[in-house]
């Protein structure tokens, strides 16, 4: 087992998630298997109970974990699929150990930082990098770990002072570590500063960990002055100073990581069992990433939530937004708005935002009202849906965005009022917030087989999708809405939790219950957001006409990029 450890420096927020993934996408082009594991150094247990302006956006995997964002950009980028035990943190860490301390494992010792916490890191790391994350079930060969925050934080100490041991316990050989650090260019002279890189490695260095790879986030190409200087002062050659400028799509980083010798050094390295040869892979990546660049029309979704002065609260979704407008081939507008901005009480206190909120909503090809928890801005979402409805505007909810689309209808189109429409579950723990949810994969049954939708899908009986919520549709409802015309053509395998809405006689009026955005892929756009894509660029009737296929044209287009990732490791939906 080879591992790779990635470090940052200077700044949180730096780009590591993004670095590791393209580390891992260029290693799996060359034909190995790999994994990745998230360390957070927090004390929280996972990432459930936090609101979205503190780490963004939570992932949701298979098996129920609520993990970082970063675990999504792993799975999108290395087309695997990850447990929750490839998220560590703090706080699980300590779990552990304590627990371990009550049922007397550890034999009356003192229980100690170094070396029961730093011992249950490397145990837990080198335990969780054999497990198999791709479909075939192979053991992986190279494990890419994120270390998060910054070097020097207090938090992050015992981590650092682990995989310090940890390069000795695995043999140098098999463990390397690639340094992120910032190379910022002040507008006043125009100079690129390499002194936050220096102290950096200085201070990862002071702490016992010498970089292999020093990749340095900038907003224009490294001078090759700047290049050697950093090389001097930080104990490397040259060619081990990697810049990673910004470049128009995060798709160019494997790309820009493969022009520096990246996989030739890493191969030399670790003794990779690689042979240099032309990665056609790579070379799909490049043709997705040119294609993009290319794209002349333009597609705009209006998101209407409540998280819109974040982008990364909502990073899968913009994700499958963008698979999705990319399968259609037009370039992605993404329109935010916050929901409360829509409401009455705004005119009145903020009319100049109230206008541009519902400017932004009309001249919009279509809409979303993704997943979300608080009473903040329902009324303005729901004023967004009832807009959506009338207007025959393409409309998609996700999890909150279905419940809401319900109760608009109920209120708007049966006249209800005070009615109770959405309803607790029975299972969930209102005194406990963490893990009590309806969390992970969970089977959908299509009841209706003419359900646009399932015929999106490719005409299935039933998906696989990632659910996270505490609240549902009552079921005992179900038939004053369909009478009306609002179909609920999806259910659990029970029959007793509504999944799956569709409007009669709508061009695309759409709510899911699971979070089909963490599933999606650059290949394989999810299905409830590509049909928003191709009804917003009014080319949903002639696909469903074709039998749920691209005309030669897009086909053309689009099937370029179809082996960027191995298919097989895509999970399959029956």
């Amino acid at each position: 087992m080879k591992y790779i450890l990635v470090t940052g420096g200077v700044i949180s927020g730096i780009g590591k998630g993004i670095i590791a993934s393209s580390v891992g996408t260029i290693l799996k082009s060359c034909g190995l298997h790999v994994t990745a594991i998230k360390i957070d150094p927090y004390i929280n247990i996972d990432a459930g109970t936090f609101s979205p302006y503190e780490h963004g956006e939570v992932f949701v995997l298979d098996d129920g974990g609520e993990v970082d964002l970063d675990l999504g950009n792993y799975e999108r980028f290395l087309d695997i699929c990850l447990t929750k035990d490839n998220n560590l943190t703090t706080g699980r860490i300590y779990q552990s150990v304590i627990n371990k301390e009550r049922r007397g494992d550890y034999l009356g010792k003192t229980v100690q930082v170094v070396p029961h916490i730093t011992d249950a890191i490397q145990e837990w790391v080198m335990k969780q990098a054999r497990i198999s994350v791709d479909s075939d079930g192979v053991e992986p060969q190279v494990c890419v770990i994120e270390l998060g925050g910054t070097v020097g934080d207090i938090e992050s100490m015992p981590f650092i002072e682990a995989f310090r041991q940890f390069q000795f316990k695995v043999k140098k050989e098999n463990f390397c570590n690639i340094h992120v650090s910032l190379v910022p260019q002040p507008n006043t002279t125009g100079e690129q500063k390499t002194k936050p890189t220096q102290n950096s490695v200085r201070e990862l260095r002071g702490l016992g960990l010498s970089p292999d790879l020093i990749m340095c986030r900038c907003t224009s190409p490294l001078e090759t002055a700047v290049k050697e200087k950093i090389s001097m002062f930080c104990h490397v050659e040259p060619t081990q100073v990697i810049c990673v400028h910004d470049v128009s799509s995060v798709y160019r980083v494997p790309l820009l990581l493969e022009d520096q010798g990246v996989v030739s050094y890493l191969c030399q390295r670790l003794s990779l069992p690689i042979e240099m040869r032309p990665r056609k892979m790579l070379a799909k990546w490049k043709e997705m990433a040119d294609r993009s660049a290319r794209l002349l029309e333009h597609v705009s979704i209006a998101l209407v939530g409540k998280y819109t002065k974040l982008s990364d609260s909502y990073t899968s979704v913009i994700k499958a937004l963008e698979h999705s407008a990319l399968a259609v081939n037009h370039k992605l507008e993404v329109k935010y708005i916050d929901s409360a901005d829509l409401e009455t009480t705004t005119l009145q206190n903020e009319p100049v935002k109230y206008h541009e909120a519902w400017q932004k909503l009309c001249s919009s090809h279509g809409v979303l009202v993704p997943g979300g928890f608080g009473v903040r801005g329902t009324e303005g979402k729901m004023l967004a849906i009832n807009w959506a409805r009338k207007q025959n505007k393409p409309f998609l909810g996700v999890c909150l965005g279905m419940q809401l689309a319900v109760c608009e209808f109920a209120r708007n189109v049966l006249g209800w009022e005070g009615k109770t429409i959405v309803i607790d579950m029975p299972e969930h723990n209102p005194g406990q917030m963490g893990g009590t949810m309806r969390l992970g994969k969970r089977r959908t049954i299509f009841k209706s087989s003419t359900s646009v939708l399932r015929k999106l899908y490719g005409d299935v009986e039933y998906v696989d999708e990632r659910h996270r919520h505490r609240f549902e549709v009552n079921p005992e409802l179900k038939h004053h809405f369909e009478k009306r015309g609002l179909q609920f053509v999806g259910e659990d395998v029970e029959g007793e939790r509504m999944e799956v809405i569709e409007l009669d006689d709508h061009c695309y009026f759409v709510g899911v219950q699971f979070h089909p955005e963490f599933t999606s892929r650059p290949i394989k756009p999810s299905p409830p957001y590509f049909g928003l894509l191709l009804a917003a660029a009014g080319k949903l009737q002639s696909y469903l006409a074709k039998g749920c296929r691209l005309s030669p044209r897009l086909l053309q287009q689009y099937v370029i990029i179809a082996p960027a990732i191995t298919i097989k490791a895509i999970p399959v939906r029956h």
